[in-house]
């Protein structure tokens, strides 16, 4: 049998201030066609399927669609809840969508869940452990010493009836020690939410979520699949991809890394402005580094004609030493010409803001412009 192994999707999440949920609907669809021309089984999602608990209609619909794109063309979903989801939205109405193969992780209640999948006389047994934290476990166990996240999974499976002779997948939304994160991911400090790898060694593979990078955590068969969009420009030189997973039988399952092609990437272009002015007009999501020494005042209004998503500015030269990014998430025109002007000045002079004397010359500069400037120092 065949499986697809994503993870991390997010609907409703924001890039900046752009929302996603078209180029998340486009990714979707190319996961479904990934998992249809490989002839997958079913479709394993590990956790955070939203952005967050509270999900929008529109993210409700997109994976509605998803699901039942998946469902029409006979491949089974099985998925979990992760940090950011509502364990009871992911769960609703689970037991009426199971008659057309769609497993949702439902409320924790201590143990493994479980799912199992048979086909030509074999049979893979799944394990669903949505996203824990130590809280939600010692409920259930009162008398147990869980002070960890590592405590409160271990202590989940080694009360679950795994049976080591079945081939085992679970499907766990876990920080897994180790491993590596990147700015979109939300991680505790001081890594208290740390998981063991060898707590999975009952299980043939481990499909986790939670991180963004696709990755393996302490071996090859416990892996992340990775988010299937870059969520932030940390990622911007990864490959995003899903995992299929090929079982032949017990210890006996091949992988392979599919890389997914988004409807637009996530970049970092750098140079001075004649240099970026004469690149390719894209709606890519960029972040623009200007070399400029002298940046004129309508650098970023001229930038966005040639990267119109652009969702970050900064300006790198002697004055600044090292980049300054200039926020563009807020409205313009909600500021006044004076603090316009202070953020720019201080843009380029290495965060020193301009003094009383430029202050008063801007005030004159707008005043002749017949604007009005009612601040005062």
């Amino acid at each position: 049998m065949k499986f697809l192994h994503t993870a991390d999707i997010h609907l409703g999440k924001k890039l900046g201030e752009i929302p996603l949920l078209g180029d998340q609907r486009y990714i979707l669809d190319r996961i479904a066609e990934t998992a249809s021309e490989k002839g997958c089984d079913a479709v394993l999602i590990a956790g955070d399927i939203y952005q967050n608990s509270a999900p929008s209609a529109d993210a409700m619909e997109a994976f509605g669609d998803f699901l039942s794109r998946l469902a029409g063309d006979g491949i089974r979903v099985i998925a979990i809840s992760g940090n950011h989801d509502s364990d009871q939205r992911v769960s609703y109405m689970s037991q009426l969508v199971r008659s057309s193969g769609i497993y949702m992780s439902e409320k924790f209640t201590g143990t493994l869940q479980k799912a199992v999948i048979e086909k030509d006389g074999e049979k893979v047994c799944f394990w669903l452990l949505p996203f824990i934290r130590p809280a939600d476990v010692r409920r259930f166990f009162p008398d147990a010493d869980i002070s960890s996240y590592n405590d409160a999974v271990r202590t989940v499976i080694e009360n679950s009836p795994v049976d080591e002779a079945d081939v085992n997948i679970i499907l766990a939304h876990q920080f897994i020690t180790g491993a590596a994160v990147s700015d979109s991911e939300e991680i505790s400090v001081g890594g208290i939410d740390n998981v063991d790898p060898t707590l999975f060694d009952a299980f043939d593979y481990a499909a986790l979520g939670h991180l963004h990078r696709p990755q393996s955590a302490g071996r090859e068969t416990v892996r992340y699949a990775g988010s299937p969009l870059k969520y932030s420009i940390s990622e911007a030189g990864d490959v995003k991809s899903c995992v299929i997973i090929d079982v032949e039988g017990k210890n006996d399952i091949r992988l392979e890394k599919v890389p997914l092609e988004p409807l637009r990437d996530v970049r970092e272009v750098k140079g001075v402005l004649s240099e970026i002015m004469d690149m390719p007009y894209s709606d890519d999501y960029v972040r623009v580094e200007l070399h400029d020494e002298d940046v004129p005042p309508d650098a970023r209004v001229s930038v966005v004609s040639v990267f119109p998503n652009m969702i970050r500015f900064a300006v790198v030269n002697s004055r600044t030493s090292v980049e300054t990014d200039v926020d563009i998430s807020g409205e313009p025109g909600s500021r006044s010409v004076l603090d316009l002007f202070r953020d720019f000045y201080m843009a380029q002079n290495n965060d020193v803001a301009p003094d009383d004397r430029r202050l008063e010359i801007m005030r004159e500069i707008i005043e002749e412009a017949g604007g009005e400037e009612d601040e005062t120092d």
